[in-house]
């Protein structure tokens, strides 16, 4: 117990530094790609994801989502990537081989559709070199570049929202 109390203090620092330290890229690109990080105890719809990035002009094979689960440790078999605590070490360190391609994929735009205050998950949003993150309202407002103040529950107006101001910006 006091090691895992330790590991979370390390990855809170990491995190941290991390968020410190990030680059905000600003550029008028199109989003061609999309990458999503969700919590798979809030939310067990990946249909939902499928048709939002085809309502924002995403090819299905530029589309990529990944699953974190605190508690199971088996991986459903409808999630490209599901992954636990286990997966993430000491100072950040990424210990599954699939979810270190994710985070080093430059995708256009990350979706963070996640409320919990999972440290693992805060992690991978900083960890990501996606150009553009995108969130719903979390309490860390350092992790993404636009936030859409919705609930979990709420995807239908999620879509709605992020079309709307993706427009504005120019990104799709």
């Amino acid at each position: 117990m006091i090691l895992k109390g330790f590991k979370e203090k390390s990855n809170k620092k990491y995190l941290n530094k991390i968020l410190l330290n990030r680059y905000v890229y600003v550029d008028n690109s199109k989003i061609k790609s999309l990458g999503v990080i969700l919590n798979i105890d809030e939310v067990d719809d990946f249909e939902r994801f499928r048709s939002l990035a085809a309502y924002i002009n995403v090819r299905p094979n530029r589309l990529k989502v990944i699953a974190y689960s605190p508690t199971k440790s088996e991986k459903p078999n409808f999630w490209e990537v599901c992954f636990n605590p286990k997966d993430i070490g000491w100072r950040g360190a990424i210990k599954n081989i699939e979810l270190q391609s994710f985070l080093d994929t430059p995708y256009d735009a990350l979706i963070s559709y996640y409320t919990s205050e999972e440290l693992e998950l805060k992690l991978l949003t900083g960890l990501s070199k996606a150009k553009f993150k995108i969130g719903i309202l979390q309490t860390d407002s350092r992790l993404n570049d636009l936030i859409i103040k919705t609930k979990v529950n709420e995807f239908n107006v999620f879509k709605k929202e992020l079309f709307k101001y993706l427009t504005i910006l120019n990104k799709i």
